[in-house]
């Protein structure tokens, strides 16, 4: 499994564990896995499956970070207005 990066990386703000400059699929899994104040939810299990699949080489890194968006837009972790290339 290689590394995905994308095009232009997220700023999200994770609360007590402060701001995170996400770069990559791998990078965005290990966050949702990891540091996500709400694993639930539609568009978290989206943006993990979507990294997963970006990592395995099945889904662009863009459609990933595009997921990613959506979640950290639903959490309300997303700091900033990116755009969903």
């Amino acid at each position: 499994m290689n590394d995905k990066s994308f095009s232009s990386p997220v700023l999200i703000s994770l609360g007590a564990m402060g701001l995170r400059l996400v770069s990559s699929a791998w990078e965005a899994l290990e966050c949702l896995k990891n540091q996500w104040p709400q694993q639930d939810g539609v568009e978290y299990r989206r943006a993990t499956r979507m990294c997963r699949d970006a990592l395995e080489g099945w889904m662009p890194p863009a459609k990933a970070r595009q997921a990613f968006v959506l979640a950290a837009q639903r959490a309300g972790v997303l700091i900033g207005n990116p755009t969903l290339k």
